[in-house]
């Protein structure tokens, strides 16, 4: 089965410009059988999906809920939980990498590093200090190897660590306009219908679970803007701070309720 693994919603992502039933139709059209939700800290593009679009529209498509969170310490993190686990925390943007891996590991998920070698701040290996570069790697379940709107040296190097720390490389577009959705894929090599069948064959096969590739998307906004795309990263180390802080109360709240339910 050949899913896109990394896409934004309109509906879901405040940059995404292509509603979830403008990518599915796509997506259908270029030959994949499904796709990974992955919008910023929301599940509102699969929401929408869900409501208005499941067993009514595309039976023969399967929509995955994913999640990419937004860490304060290792950049943006993808997430994927067992389809009956709801976890209003995963909304709320803001957890150091290392409390993040063990919630979701807790409840069933499993997670790794969207574009692991991107930009500063958004970034696993440009965002923690170097010492702890790739200390907790060898915690997740899988990283994205290949991204649409990386460059090929930043898929080379993801890879590249893919193969040492032995973990699954998925390929999406990390789309956020039409034209750029499915230029990245993932192959799977049996039938994954839910969230639970990927987590299963991740956890049972490792390495050998998927691959991945695509081609490179030429439009995206740092390719436009040249020098000024310094400027717009350090100014995303301002927003992912206010945000974290803005959100700092409910996930507090969120985290309290959670402590307790599990004790």
């Amino acid at each position: 089965m050949k899913f896109d693994m990394h896409c934004h919603t309109k509906e879901g992502s405040l940059d995404g410009k292509v509603p979830i039933e403008e990518i599915i139709y796509s997506l259908k059209k270029k030959g994949f059988d499904g796709m990974l939700v992955s919008d910023h800290n929301s599940y509102k593009g699969y929401r929408v999906w869900k409501k208005n679009l499941k067993d009514r529209k595309y039976r023969d498509f399967v929509v995955l809920k994913g999640i990419e969170y937004d860490t304060i310490d290792a950049g943006h993190i993808l997430v994927i939980m067992p389809e009956n686990v709801k976890l209003g925390i995963l909304e709320l943007r803001g957890l150091p990498v290392q409390f993040l891996i063990e919630i979701v590991h807790r409840h069933g998920g499993i997670l790794g590093p969207a574009h692991p070698c991107g930009e500063k701040y958004l970034s696993i290996l440009n965002t923690r200090k170097h010492r702890n570069q790739l200390a907790v790697m060898d915690k997740f379940d899988f990283l994205e190897g290949f991204n649409a709107c990386e460059t090929r040296e930043s898929n080379k190097r993801a890879r590249e660590i893919a193969d040492q720390f032995g973990l699954p490389a998925f390929g999406g577009s990390d789309a956020h306009k039409e034209d750029c959705v499915g230029l990245g894929f993932t192959e799977f090599p049996v039938r994954v219908t839910c969230e639970s069948d990927l987590i299963a064959l991740v956890r049972q096969k490792g390495s050998d679970a998927c691959t991945c590739g695509g081609e490179n998307y030429a439009h995206t906004t740092k390719e436009r803007i040249g020098k000024a795309n310094d400027l717009l990263v350090q100014s995303f180390w301002f927003y992912n701070k206010l945000g974290g802080l803005w959100t700092f109360r409910k996930r507090r709240k969120e985290l309290k309720r959670m402590y307790i339910r599990i004790k």
